[in-house]
């Protein structure tokens, strides 16, 4: 890589940079602290090594997990303005009204089509494998109530509808209502499009550089990457150990086995549809999945998904810069194909009979669940609470695959962030060729 090349450059000013040692090797910097972080957690932790007394165990976990939280807090911090701009901006950047429209028509249905498959591969792992009629029964009296109740709202599907479009931006904001803050950001984004040149163009300057801003915190925030790995795998290491694991071993490997599939599923569309190389494409987005793996958080990837997409899978900025905010909103394929499992390994654990149109209901659910679920750690379990809160399945069940949900927490944000660069990578494909020089630049003359 050119020392000069910018870290994140949508519009060819390169005034934000992260130092070579960051952008090259990021993914073997990750890779040491992953295994450091779960190596000295496991010699820390009650469940394993116990070098230490549980309440020393317990504060010095608190400690080390401080970068991670420093890191974590930062990308929140300017996950919401980055994601409006980038979209507004991303729709900008084609400065073709007809552009919105073009890729539309291909998003959706593919966003749609990868996410019924991944609840299908889900809910033949599960029917197949049986992983609940592994369980041991006494583990059912020992569940615990989430750490936090969840709010189930009821909502016939026109209301859902009609609330997908914010009244209230400042209460969205609050809420982190990402899909309805992605809907906003597109309806301003083809409001601006439309919209001369001489009017548009002071706002989509304040836009470049709000932009440029919250890339420069996150610059920042990606120093901290490495430490923030070690940090968060060690204080979960500590805290879990490998005995909850072990307990739920065919559950998890249920879970990353259909992970696997999946992965394979993405492979195979690149192969075919986007018709590049497997081994590239891999080798091109390791920084993003250790990232993501370590921080089980598509929004905190994000800014990185960005540099990748456009840097190593030379990906338009006009569609990265749409595709990849709104996929780390929507397309949630790992999330939904674990929340498919979980869901028939609690109801065969209970014993629940619920046949084969409760089967697809659920499918339905969980695809319409996994849309717009806040792109943050630890979600899965809330969005997942309130699918078998309509199945019967008891609240408390959700304590039992508590112990190991962060751990497949990883792995499903890993998938999660390479489905949205393989969108990244079709759309590329599939839209014309023009919009390749085309760039921002237009509102600045």
């Amino acid at each position: 890589m050119n020392k000069s090349k910018p870290w994140y450059d949508p519009i060819d000013n390169g005034i934000l940079q992260v130092s070579e040692l960051i952008t090259r090797h990021l993914w073997a910097q990750i890779i040491i602290a992953l295994f450091l972080g779960i190596a000295i957690g496991l010699f820390l932790s009650p469940h394993g090594g116990a070098l230490v007394e549980e309440t020393t165990a317990q504060t010095i976990a608190q400690w080390v997990k401080l970068p991670g939280s420093i890191f974590l807090s930062l990308i929140q911090m300017v996950v919401i303005p980055l994601v409006m701009t980038s979209i507004m901006l991303g729709i900008a950047t084609a400065g073709d009204p007809d552009f919105l429209k073009r890729i539309a028509l291909r998003i959706f249905p593919y966003f749609l089509t990868t996410t019924l498959i991944a609840v299908s591969i889900g809910m033949t792992l599960a029917l197949i494998l049986e992983p609940g009629s592994y369980i041991d029964q006494s583990m059912l009296s020992q569940v615990r109530e989430p750490a936090e109740p969840v709010a189930v709202i009821n909502q016939s599907v026109p209301e859902k509808i009609a609330n997908l479009i914010p009244n209230n931006m400042t209460q969205a904001i609050i809420d982190q209502s990402m899909l309805q803050l992605v809907i906003y950001a597109i309806i301003m984004g083809v409001a601006l499009i439309t919209l001369p040149v001489k009017k548009s163009k002071l706002i989509l300057q304040v836009l470049d550089s709000i932009q440029t801003i919250a890339m420069k915190v996150v610059s920042w925030a990606m120093l901290l990457a490495p430490y923030a790995v070690f940090g968060l795998l060690c204080d979960i290491t500590i805290r879990v150990g490998i005995d909850a694991i072990l307990g739920m071993s065919m559950y998890v490997f249920t879970v990353i086995l259909g992970l696997v599939l999946l992965l394979c599923v993405y492979l195979l569309i690149i192969k075919l549809l986007a018709h590049k190389s497997v081994a590239n494409f891999l080798s091109s987005i390791r920084s993003v999945q250790l990232l993501a793996f370590s921080t089980s958080s598509s929004a905190a990837v994000m800014p990185l998904s960005l540099k990748t997409a456009e840097e190593d899978l030379q990906v338009k900025p006009a569609v990265s810069q749409f595709v990849i905010p709104l996929g780390a909103t929507i397309n949630m394929d790992g999330t939904a194909l674990y929340q498919t499992i979980a869901a028939v390994f609690l109801i065969q654990a209970f014993g629940i009979e619920i046949g084969t149109s409760g089967l697809l209901l659920l499918m339905l659910t969980t695809i319409g669940a996994s849309i717009g679920a806040p792109s943050t750690p630890g979600v899965g379990i809330v969005v997942l609470a309130t699918i078998l809160s309509g199945i019967g399945v008891p609240a408390a069940g959700i304590g039992l695959i508590l112990g190991v949900d962060r751990i497949l927490d990883m792995c499903r944000t890993t998938i999660n962030v390479t489905g949205d660069l393989t969108a990244c990578s079709i759309m590329n494909k599939w839209l014309p060729n023009n919009l390749e020089n085309k760039s921002v630049d237009y509102w600045k003359s």
